[in-house]
């Protein structure tokens, strides 16, 4: 009902009552009845009126009680009536809401629909308000002009239905997509239209706007791409830049959009003079370098305000928490060139009164406070608070890791810094099934232990198997075997391999072994490991052995007793273990066999793949992997089984797993002692998930590799396999999905190519 008319109401039904309270100026209440009552029981009633049995009522009283009851929402009427010394409430109740249809809508989800009208208080077994149903439209069309649906139309229906209840119907008609048919730009000079457009998040449909959506417009769209216009402008050095006026129009269809931009570009600024002032509280030696910024160069405001946060992190570092640093601007009309004074305030050094750490409800706070970086009683470092997130977060132990450096009350010059963490399982006990084309149907389970008893120390026991391995191993290690960071572990293992079903040479190794390690911590980044082996392996031909096979059995025998030494080397900077976007994995590794062994052989092994960010969707991935190993003393050459293979899905796409490189006398792959191989590769997103996917990628790439035995040939790029092709990987509930589809682009006669690959499985 219109507000307006309730407060008409209420002034007559006022001036009908004065008269009845007249000849009594006051009476006093024996009894209050309430008439009218459907749903809301009468006590419910009297908690919302302001008098009550006993009370005495004047006239002017009786505002107050009609009032009372219209805030409630429960009545579309109220009406007060003297009998006796009876008062009397009749109340026409308003209805409730007995049941909600949602019709129409695909793009947005009924349940999510339901949740946001009950926030608002449109739900079943309310009371029923017009007005809030009419602002729920409002919102329903802007939510789907929001999606660039201006076509849209919200219908609702209020059906009447028993017991004073009502059903709200409402029909959605989505309509298509706006897109945008145009952008037009007037006022550029200096740059073309194309090149501004460049910036712009927002554009005209191209073959990519299925899945970046570019092509919808909005207006919070829209006023970012103008923010990102200006500080183009001002980078290059346009002070005086200023976007006139914007225009947007739909065709009468509302199917396509025109967007006009008219700007003001003004002259190019350049820098007149740079000067520090205020309190620096550090060397102006150190300070002046973090500028970089030089007279008479274009202003840019971008690198203007980078010095100001690079002053100010130094700043941080130092124990100056809360210190501010502002670039203050002169501009020189005249000249058109621009003096940045930056002026300093450091404010108090502040020191750090404690560390508190909380949610770690298994893992014991000695196992956070030794990845800290920032410690107890120590000047306040912004690196060092950073740092220790990081070393938190990539221990692998918790879901979420959250830092606050609250001030510490009534001091200026202290603060703690609070850690409070979202443990994740430690334990892991798994059981899987999963195929690959190399190594067929395989089985695998484990029991792993992290963070065993909340030590930080990682205990694992696993069986696996396959058509060509079956593995047991046991493993322990403590990443902490001294306060300094240095680890050391135990690894028991034994692996039965039967290189016939990987269609490779036809022979069997059942190798046992038993070793020990230590990694010590280089920087925040790099790591050492050592690792000494003892190894026996059982060589057994097969049936159809080649003579490379039968030979070596003939020099060396059958069972080799060795002992081996490792060392390797890695930096490992990826912002994300599983789908990274930037930074990189590079890894050294050398092992030899030392003097005593039945075996004498090294190996050694370079990796890098690094990660480029190109936008938003797109990300460039590089990566370079050479091997090469060798015999010395007793053997000539590297023991074949010890060889490199490429080929397959996880090194040359397109060449069947293990089939590149040499050959033995049978024509099977015996591999070799050198390996190089190269992958090209650009990521991106599913169309579908509106590139958020976190559990799926795409990439289109090109591999190139192969394997040499130095000890015949010597290495020859012309020998060198080429293929290029789309790959797709999903982290699926039960296990990794890699799929690839891939043309070798030189393949030659003899080579076994395989353009479909896949494989399934925790193996992955």
């Amino acid at each position: 009902m219109n507000p307006k008319l309730n407060i008409l109401r209420t002034f007559l039904l006022l001036a009908l009552w004065i008269p009845l309270l007249a000849p009594a100026a006051t009476f006093l209440i024996e009894d209050i009845r309430v008439e009218g009552l459907q749903r809301i029981s009468p006590g419910t009633v009297f908690n919302y009126l302001p008098v009550k049995i006993g009370q005495r009522v004047e006239a002017d009283d009786t505002g107050a009680i009609i009032r009372a009851l219209y805030e409630t929402g429960f009545f579309s009427d109220v009406g007060l009536e003297r009998r006796g010394n009876e008062l009397v409430i009749s109340v026409s109740e308003r209805p409730a809401i007995g049941q909600i249809v949602i019709e129409g809508n695909a793009a947005l989800e009924t349940e999510n629909l339901l949740f946001a009208l009950k926030e608002i208080g449109l739900a079943e077994g309310r009371v029923f308000n017009r007005s809030v149903l009419d602002k729920i439209e409002q919102e329903l069309r802007r939510q789907y002009f929001n999606q660039g649906r201006y076509g849209v139309k919200v219908e609702s229906k209020v059906e009447p239905l028993e017991r004073n209840r009502v059903a709200v119907k409402i029909d959605i008609a989505e309509g298509e997509i706006a897109r945008i048919k145009r952008i037009n730009i007037v006022g550029n000079q200096a740059f073309s239209k194309d090149r501004l457009l460049d910036e712009f998040s927002l554009g005209t449909t191209n073959w990519w706007s299925f899945m970046s959506k570019a092509d919808r417009y909005s207006r919070q769209a829209l006023g970012g791409d103008l923010e990102t216009l200006r500080s183009f402008y001002l980078d290059r050095g346009y002070i005086n830049f200023k976007v006139e006026s914007t225009q947007v129009s739909i065709t009468p269809d509302k199917r396509f959009i025109y967007i006009t931009i008219n700007l003001s570009e003004g002259a190019v600024y350049t820098i007149g003079d740079i000067k520090l002032a205020g309190e620096l509280a550090a060397p102006k030696e150190e300070i002046v370098p973090l500028i970089r910024l030089n007279r008479g160069e274009v202003f840019s405001r971008k690198e203007v305000v980078a010095a100001s946060d690079r002053i100010t992190g130094l700043l941080g570092d130092r124990g100056y928490a809360f210190a501010n640093v502002n670039s203050i601007p002169e501009i020189d009309e005249v000249n058109k060139k621009v003096a940045v004074t930056y002026f300093v305030d450091p404010g108090k050094r502040v020191y750090v009164r404690r560390v508190n750490i909380g949610g770690n409800a298994n893992t014991r706070d000695e196992v956070l406070r030794r990845e800290m970086r920032q410690l107890e009683s120590a000047w306040f470092s912004s690196e060092q608070v950073r740092l220790s997130r990081e070393r938190l977060q990539r221990l692998g132990y918790f879901e979420e890791v959250n830092i606050e450096t609250p001030a510490v009350a009534g001091s200026t010059d202290q603060v703690d810094v609070n850690i409070n963490v979202v443990e994740r399982p430690a334990g892991n006990l798994m059981a899987g099934v999963g195929f690959s084309q190399s190594e067929g149907f395989v089985f695998n389970t484990s029991i792993s232990q992290n963070n065993f008893l909340g030590s930080g120390k990682r205990v694992s026991l696993a069986f696996n198997n396959s058509d060509s391995n079956t593995e047991y191993r046991l493993a322990y290690t403590n990443p902490y075997y001294t306060v300094d960071g240095v680890s050391r572990g135990f690894d028991v293992r034994y692996r039965s391999t039967d290189f016939a079903e990987d269609e490779v040479a036809d022979y069997v190794t059942d190798v046992a072994s038993a070793g020990m390690n230590f990694g010590v911590p280089i920087n925040e980044f790099d790591r050492i490991r050592f690792d000494l082996t003892v190894s026996n392996t059982d060589f057994k031909p097969g049936a159809t052995a080649s003579a490379e096979v039968l030979q070596f059995m003939e020099d060396y025998g059958d069972n080799f007793l060795d002992y081996s030494l490792g060392m390797s080397w890695t930096h490992d900077s990826r912002d994300s273990y599983l789908f990274p976007k930037r930074g990189g994995l590079q890894s050294f590794s050398a092992t030899a066999t030392v003097p005593g062994s039945d075996l004498n052989y090294y190996k050694a092994a370079y990796k890098n793949r690094h990660y480029f960010p190109l936008t938003d969707f797109f990300t460039l991935s590089l990566n370079g992997e050479v091997g090469y190993g060798d015999g010395y003393g007793d053997n000539e050459k590297l023991p074949f089984f010890q060889n490199y293979y490429a080929g397959g899905i996880r090194s040359v796409r397109g060449y069947k797993a293990y089939s590149l490189g040499p050959r033995d006398s049978t024509d099977d792959p015996l591999g070799g002692n050198m390996k190089v191989v190269g992958n090209l590769e650009l990521l991106f997103p599913p169309p579908f998930g509106g590139g958020e996917n976190t559990s799926v990628r795409m990439g289109a790439f090109v591999d190139a590799g192969n394997v040499y035995d130095t000890d015949i040939d010597t290495f020859d790029a012309g020998e060198v396999r080429y293929s290029s092709g789309l790959a797709l990987t999903w982290v699926s509930p039960i296990g990794v999905l890699g799929v690839t589809y891939a043309e070798p682009l030189n393949d030659e006669y003899g080579d076994e190519t395989e353009s479909f690959q896949f494989t399934f499985g925790q193996t992955f």
